[in-house]
This record gives C-alpha cells, structure tokens and sequence, in this order.
C-alpha cells in the first residue's frame, strides 16, 4: 500500500509538472540564444546592458547594434550580424586613457595622506587630495580594482592604461572619481595628458607636465584639430592627422603619443 500511494503521489507530481511546463513555457528566440553564445560573455555591462544576456535579448529584438559589444569588437560584431541577417557597419576601437602625467615626480604635494587608500574616500579629505593639482590622479587604483582585465595598472602613483589590454568596457571611466578617465581611439596617435582647467601660472606650479592653454598647439595645428577650453587643450579625433606638430610646439610636454 505504502508503494502503491508513493508511485501514485510521484506520478501525479510528474504529470503536473510536465502540463505546467507546456502550459508556462516561455518561447526563446533562436537567435537570441545564437547571439549570446557568439558574445564574449564577460557580463562587463559596457555595452549598457545588464550582462551578456540583456544584449543579446535586445540585438534579437532590434533594440540594440549587432556591434554593441565592446568586448568583442569588430570580430563579433560581424558574427551577430550574419545571425541576424544585416550589416556589420564600421566599428571604431576604443581604449581607456587616463589624461594625467602628474606622478610623484611631476607633481607638488600639498601634505602626506596616510589613510583608506581608495580614491572615492578621497573626496572628503581637504582638497580631494595631497597632490597640489586638484585634477590630478590619485594613484589608489579604484581603476585597478574595477577593471575586469588586469588592463590598468598604477606606476609611480599615476593609473596607466595597457591599450592592448583593453576593452573599452567603461567602468574605469565611472569609477575614477576626478572623470580622469575617458575613451579615445585606439589608433589615435596623440593625446592631451592633462585634465586640469586651472589657469597657466597656477598649473605651473602644481604640475611640470600640466597643460597652460598657450594655444601654441591649437595654432600650429595644419588640421584645426586642437580646441582650447577652459586653458586646457583637447583634440578632436575625427581631425587628427597625426602629424605630431602639436606635440613639437607644447612647451609643457602635456601631449604625448599614444
């Protein structure tokens, strides 16, 4: 009898389970699951998705670029686009870079910090830290610790990117407290070094390497690629040459190759 009753409650569970499982399931785009299988699967979120997954659900509904993927790049953008049928189009690399010199030799400190060695806790010590330039790296590697590829690394309390390494994920760029960080062209041939929006004189007292806005760059510039805002110079990307001139005529060394 106890054999009989047990089978019986056993089958009448199997059966049950099975109809719910007809009745509830949940029809998945094929190609969804072909997408997520050819995504790197990282789960990084660069692509503003919550994880692989989220992507590929929104690549399979139209709501997002078969080339969303930063992480896969170009090579998996032109995979997802055979899966669904459509162009691939131009997909530009983009890298990290941290646009600051000011390491322990370059720059002025104000006092010596000893204390929680994370850059976010250091917005509530006096002037968002010891180093004299108020945009200047902190050097506790926040970048460091986010970065899910080991593609940042601190040398001589400046975060350096390893462009190679990178893969333009972006939570760098939301973790570094000063918005040193941004995305720039991999194949981009120079770049400012420097964040701070201080006027001359103050800077060359911070920082040997910091940008003045001398407009020397901007001037000698054959491309009009250099714009100066808020003493401070930047380069338009889309420009660029890559000729070099600016680096040659900036007195303070606060363009560099990239």
């Amino acid at each position: 009898m106890a054999v009989l009753v047990v089978g019986g409650v056993g089958a009448f569970i199997g059966l049950f389970l099975g109809a719910a499982a007809i009745k509830f399931k949940v029809e998945v785009d094929e190609r969804e699951e072909a997408v997520l299988a050819a995504l790197p699967g990282n789960n990084c979120g660069g692509c503003g998705f919550p994880g692989c997954s989220g992507l590929a659900a929104a690549i399979a509904k139209g709501e997002a670029a078969v080339n969303a993927c930063p992480v896969g790049g170009e090579p998996v953008g032109k995979v997802i686009a055979q899966i669904m049928g459509v162009e691939a189009g131009k997909t530009t690399r983009m890298t990290a870079f941290v646009k600051c010199q000011g390491d322990c030799d370059k720059v002025t400190l104000d006092y010596e910090y000893h204390g929680i060695e994370d850059c976010r806790m250091l917005s509530f010590v006096p002037n968002g830290g010891a180093k004299s330039c108020n945009y200047g790296c902190l050097g506790f590697g926040s970048c460091v610790q986010v970065c899910p590829f080991d593609a940042i690394h601190v040398v001589n309390q400046v975060a350096v990117v390893d462009k190679d390494k990178c893969k333009a994920c972006g939570k760098c760029v939301a973790v570094c407290p000063k918005h040193l960080i941004e995305l720039i062209p991999y194949d981009a041939k120079y770049t400012v070094a420097c964040s701070s929006a201080d006027k001359g004189p103050v800077t060359m007292k911070d920082c040997t390497v910091g940008c003045i806005g001398c407009q020397l760059c901007k001037k000698n510039c054959p491309a009009d690629a250099v714009d100066i805002t808020d003493f401070h110079a930047a380069i338009n990307y889309d420009k660029c040459e890559g000729c070099g001139v600016c680096v040659e005529k900036c007195p303070r060394k606060s363009i560099v190759a990239h």
